[in-house]
């Protein structure tokens, strides 16, 4: 189930990576492979080339630097696509390798609370399920806290996690408060000597400002029973919203002091770029990608696998 098993080999992650960022590299390589072989490079390709890594969401920053290094000594040569998809690969990587960290479980707390937010239709709650699924392979004592408790749908598929993945869930009725919730949850997983108790947060966002207040009021209540705690901050990012990302990363970070990112449904976009302009810009560690609906589809995030496969460069 996890895809540091022993044995587990590395090509079926990069198979469902490079197949997952497939629409990103595909819009990205096609269009500069389009660039490069009509003419030579000139400042006007290169202005091209910035807008095409534009388009794939990477931010202006990021597309302007490898704009230049693609141009570094190059002036009117001819260049291949693939010496662009090198250069691209490798400005990435420079940008996402300080960011791609593991999330670090620290046994001397115990519990370990991880409190998940993010909007609605992230994928939240799948998200937290799988992450159950991953620890519990490891062998830790997981508990659930069904905290998105506007949501019946989101209690109930809390559930059907913590039955696949034998982990107990705390829940209330819809509707009920969801500070209490986490509540009840610490402190039962204080008394259950459970290892990681993973909070789920409601995400709707008819008012943002609601929902920030409440949000606080979940961290507010987490700390009257452990003041470590929350020892994570996990933010779940829907990669298809694209730039609407970078607000979400702003409001959340603000309101719950987010210390990690976890981006999924890279499969479902040609944006993939985003996660290098979220690198750049808040330089928040990135522990987890998904790239599909399977338990082994979110993976810990590697920033040369991810880079080379934005590029489009075949091979792990």
């Amino acid at each position: 189930m996890s895809d540091t098993t022993p044995g587990t080999p590395k090509l079926s992650w990069w198979r469902r990576l490079s197949s997952g960022l497939k629409r990103t590299s595909s819009s990205l390589g096609s269009a500069v492979a389009d660039l490069v072989t009509k003419r030579k490079l000139d400042r006007a390709m290169l202005d091209d080339i910035e807008d095409v890594l534009l388009r794939a969401d990477l931010g202006t920053v990021v597309a302007v630097r490898i704009a230049d290094a693609v141009g570094a000594g190059r002036y009117d040569k001819a260049i291949s696509a693939d010496e662009v998809k090198t250069v691209v690969a490798s400005e990435v990587e420079k940008v996402l390798t300080p960011v791609a960290k593991p999330l670090e479980i620290d046994a001397a707390q115990k519990p370990f609370v991880i409190l998940v937010v993010g909007v609605n239709g992230s994928g939240k709650t799948t998200t937290i399920g799988k992450l159950a699924a991953k620890l519990g392979a490891e062998g830790r004592k997981i508990m659930l806290a069904a905290g998105d408790t506007f949501r019946a749908a989101a209690i109930e598929q809390l559930k059907v996690w913590g039955e696949r993945t034998r982990s107990p869930v705390i829940s209330g009725a819809q509707g009920s408060d969801s500070a209490s919730l986490a509540f009840n949850a610490l402190t039962a997983a204080k008394e259950q000597n459970i290892d990681v108790l993973l909070v789920d947060t409601a995400g709707r966002l008819q008012n943002k400002a609601e929902l920030m207040n409440e949000l606080e009021k979940v961290v507010r209540v987490i700390k009257k029973v452990d003041a470590s705690a929350p020892h994570a901050v996990l933010l779940v990012l829907d990669a298809t919203v694209g730039q609407n990302a970078l607000s979400q990363v702003e409001a959340f970070h603000r309101t719950a002091g987010v210390t990690g990112l976890v981006m999924t449904k890279l499969d479902g976009t040609a944006r993939g770029g985003i996660l290098v302009a979220l690198a750049e810009k808040f330089k928040l560690p990135v522990h987890f990608i998904g790239v599909g609906e399977g338990i082994e589809d979110l993976a810990p995030f590697t920033a040369r696998d991810f880079a080379n496969a934005i590029a489009g460069i075949e091979g792990a």
